[in-house]
């Protein structure tokens, strides 16, 4: 039976689940109990914004505090998964990982090869990710290209609720390292979930509107923006294809391939700087891949070359827009993109 949940709640039930039936599943961050160990109450916190709240009465022995230092809790955190442990540790915001990077770059991600294929390192990085939560330049990046970069590690970004219980799932069932990344400023967004376990395979897209016109391609919180641009674009006579990637590290790249077969045109949305992005990513495969299908110039709706802003104002332009989408769409279309190339070639 489905109900509404949000990503915050789907993500707690997620968690809920598997330690439930599976005891080897732990999790360590900071104040994802709170006040234990100290003058408190017990589960004070659940993390900075909650999402974890309530876990700690089901499975005490099971979710630990960690001391303020990245660096050893995620290495103990990969170090346990070595051990069979499958841990969930709570990167708090992923503006951190600078602390704790090379644990994952040098240790997690390169067991498996650097023992042959004997290794197995189970573990779920959690953490907060995006812009548009007033948090200011150090707690709102969008780091995710960072690691998609690095082999031997999957990167998940949900952009809703059922997504995101279901690629959880996956992701603590994985035998592979996972960095699972969820947009602060999706937490609240509803959607139906089923109140079974369930999973979402890694690498399968989700085509989220079929159109035959432009190809979107996204992912998290800008799924919504694409989604919205093609609701404007629409009322013109413009339909949209809408890719969720859901996962970026194995990136589900035929069906971005067979929908820019079926429509010619390509717009890469990435919350993400535009140098060595997610989108430049795509935009380079496809053109790599699929150039002949092409009717125009791809594409790329990214953040500027720049700190997230903490005014407001300016943090509300930072953002990939649907304005901005719907307007990269429409020059496509209506071949002024291609014109202008073919001028200046």
């Amino acid at each position: 039976m489905a109900r509404k949940l949000s990503i915050k709640d789907a993500i707690n039930e997620a968690i809920d689940q598997e330690m439930s039936r599976d005891p080897t599943v732990i999790m360590l961050g900071e104040d994802i109990v709170g006040g234990t160990g100290a003058p408190g109450e017990d589960d004070a916190w659940g993390g900075v914004l909650g999402v974890t709240k309530g876990l700690y009465a089901k499975h005490p022995k099971q979710l630990y505090d960690t001391p303020l230092s990245e660096s050893a809790y995620i290495g103990a955190a990969i170090g346990a998964s070595t051990c069979g442990l499958r841990p969930i540790a709570e990167l708090m915001f992923i503006d951190f990982m600078g602390v704790c990077f090379d644990q994952i770059l040098n240790q997690a991600a390169k067991f498996r090869y650097m023992f042959g294929g004997r290794a197995e390192t189970p573990v779920v990085i959690r953490a907060m990710c995006g812009a548009g939560f007033r948090a200011a330049a150090q707690h709102s990046q969008m780091l995710t290209p960072m690691f998609t970069h690095l082999p031997g590690v999957k990167v998940v970004c949900p952009s809703n609720a059922y997504d995101a219980k279901g690629l959880l799932i996956q992701s603590i069932r994985d035998n592979d390292p996972v960095i699972f990344l969820e947009h602060k400023n999706l937490y609240a967004h509803e959607t139906d979930v089923p109140e079974e376990s369930y999973t979402i395979p890694f690498a399968e897209a989700n085509v989220v509107r079929e159109g035959n016109d432009v190809s979107l391609v996204s992912y998290g919180l800008t799924v919504h923006r694409a989604m919205e641009a093609a609701e404007t674009l629409a009322k013109e006579g413009i339909h949209c294809d809408v890719i969720d990637l859901r996962t970026l590290s194995p990136v589900d790249l035929d069906t971005v391939i067979e929908s820019v077969e079926n429509t010619g045109r390509l717009v890469c949305i990435d919350e993400a700087h535009a140098r060595c992005s997610i989108a430049a990513d795509i935009a380079a495969s496809v053109a790599q891949e699929a150039f002949s299908a092409l009717k125009a110039p791809v594409k790329m709706i990214t953040s500027p070359h720049t700190p997230v802003p903490f005014s407001p104002s300016l943090e509300d332009a930072f953002i990939p827009s649907s304005d901005a989408i719907a307007a990269a769409a429409r020059e496509l279309v209506t071949g002024k993109a291609w014109q202008a190339y073919k001028e200046y070639a």
